[in-house]
């Protein structure tokens, strides 16, 4: 069975130029993560903030989702490289929690 442990992923949203809504890409994202093999528990949609230091100038915010999830460790890597070339993802955080 392996070795599950619960996530938090952090996303950054770069929705400029994108026409779909927030939440189908929070549906995409969600089925990234069931696509391969985790379990969510949890999707948060915490809205659009200011970055405090802007890489870009012309992307001073973004919108931020959480998701909240189980699986193995395998999993954050996956997550990582399915979305690797998505432009709408500006950031990934994945965090261990317990």
């Amino acid at each position: 069975m392996g070795d599950t442990r619960k996530y938090a992923a952090s996303f950054v949203l770069d929705m400029r130029g994108c026409t779909d809504t927030v939440d189908t890409v929070i549906g995409k994202l969600s089925s990234v993560i069931t696509s391969l093999g985790g379990e969510i528990s949890a999707t948060e949609n915490l809205g659009q903030k200011r970055f405090e230091r802007k890489i870009d100038r012309s992307f001073p915010s973004g919108v931020y989702v959480q998701i909240l999830f189980a699986g193995a460790p395998k999993i954050v890597d996956g997550i990582k490289s399915k979305l690797r070339l998505d432009k709408t993802i500006n950031r990934v955080l994945v965090e261990s929690v317990r």
